[in-house]
C-alpha cells in the first residue's frame, strides 16, 4: 500500500500565492510517484488539525513558504503530532529564516558575511541618517525578497515604510556585484547559478515572473569563487542542521570576495524556481527530487 502523502500549501504570509504554486507542482509530481496524496490549502489551524486527525498521513510535505511555514512553527505542531514531514526541523527553520541569526551563524563557521544592524522600524527611523549608504534594509524573518529596500541616496531613505513600526529590521551593507546561488541536497553542493534580474536586484517579482530574470547555470564565474560558492553552502547547511534540501544565496565581487546572504531550509519548487532548476542540472527530476523529500521526511520523536 502505498504512502498518504498529505500536501501542505498556501498558509498565512506574503508568500502564499508562491507556497500554492509549489504545492500544486509537487502534488502532481507525487501522484505520478505511486503516492496516495491529499492537497490541502491552508487557511485555518483548527480545521488543517481536523484534518490531520480524519486523514492520518503518512507524511506531511512541506510546500508552505514564509512565516508560519518555514520558520519553525508547522514544524513544531507535526512534532508533537508526531507526523514526520518534509524539510527542515524546527531548529534549523528558526534560525534560517532569521536572516540575522544565520548571518551570526555563518561568521562562526568562517563564512564572509556583510556588516548590519538588528532594529525595528521605530528604532531605524529615529537614527535612519547614522546609516552610511548604500545600505540594504529587510525584515528580519521574511523571504522571498519580501520589504526589502535599497538605499542609495536620500529619496531611497524617505522611500522606505513598513506597516508596523514594530517589525524587526535588518539593515545591511549594500555589497554590489553578482547574485549566486546554490542548492544543496543530500548533503552534497550542486552547482552555482548567476542571477541577472532585469530589475536592480533579484526581488520578488524578479522570482516569480518568467523572463524577469535570466538564470546561468552554471555561472560563468572563475573556479576559484565557484567552489567558494559551493563549500559555503555546504557549511551552512550542515552549521544549520537542514534536512535534505537548503538554498543559499551569495553575492560576489572583487572587493569584497564571496559574500553570505541567507539560507533558505524550505525553497520554492515553483517552474522557476532555482533548486528543481539545479538538480535537473546534475540529473535530477523533479519527481525524484519531491520522492527524496518525502523520503527523507522525519519528526522530532517522543
Amino acid at each position: 500500500m502505498s504512502k498518504k502523502i498529505l500536501v501542505l500549501k498556501g498558509g498565512f504570509s506574503a508568500e502564499r500565492e508562491v507556497s500554492l504554486v509549489t504545492g500544486s507542482g509537487v502534488s502532481t509530481a507525487l501522484k505520478n510517484a505511486g503516492y496516495n496524496v491529499v492537497d490541502y490549502t491552508l487557511d485555518d489551524a483548527y480545521n488543517f488539525v481536523a484534518t490531520l486527525k480524519v486523514e492520518k498521513p503518512d507524511v506531511v510535505f512541506n510546500a508552505l513558504h514564509g512565516n508560519f511555514g518555514e520558520d519553525g512553527a508547522v514544524q513544531g505542531l507535526l512534532d508533537m503530532l508526531q507526523i514526520p514531514y518534509t524539510h527542515s526541523n524546527i531548529v534549523a527553520s528558526a534560525m534560517g529564516m532569521d536572516k540575522d541569526i544565520s548571518k551570526k551563524l555563518a561568521f562562526e563557521n568562517g563564512v564572509n558575511i556583510a556588516k548590519s544592524s538588528r532594529l525595528t522600524f521605530k528604532e531605524f527611523i529615529t537614527i535612519k541618517d547614522s546609516f552610511e549608504m548604500p545600505f540594504v534594509t529587510k525584515p528580519v524573518s521574511d523571504g522571498s525578497s519580501v520589504g526589502v529596500f535599497i538605499v542609495k541616496n536620500d529619496k531611497d531613505l524617505d522611500s522606505i515604510f513598513y506597516d508596523d513600526e514594530n517589525i524587526e529590521l535588518l539593515v545591511e551593507q549594500y555589497i554590489d556585484g553578482l547574485e549566486l546561488t546554490v542548492a544543496v541536497i543530500d548533503g552534497k553542493a550542486l552547482a552555482v547559478t548567476e542571477l541577472k534580474p532585469t530589475l536592480e536586484f533579484y526581488d520578488y517579482k524578479s522570482k516569480y515572473t518568467a523572463g524577469a530574470t535570466e538564470h546561468i547555470l552554471p555561472a560563468n564565474i572563475d573556479k576559484n569563487v565557484y567552489d567558494k560558492c559551493l563549500a559555503d553552502a555546504l557549511i551552512m547547511h550542515k552549521a544549520l542542521g537542514c534536512n535534505m534540501v537548503s538554498r543559499s544565496d551569495f553575492r560576489y565581487n572583487k572587493k569584497d570576495g564571496v559574500v553570505f546572504l541567507e539560507t533558505n531550509t524550505n525553497p520554492g519548487m515553483t517552474p522557476l524556481s532555482l533548486v528543481p532548476e539545479q538538480a535537473k542540472f546534475v540529473g535530477i527530476s523533479y519527481e525524484e527530487l519531491c520522492v527524496k523529500l518525502v523520503e527523507s521526511a522525519q519528526c522530532k520523536k517522543i
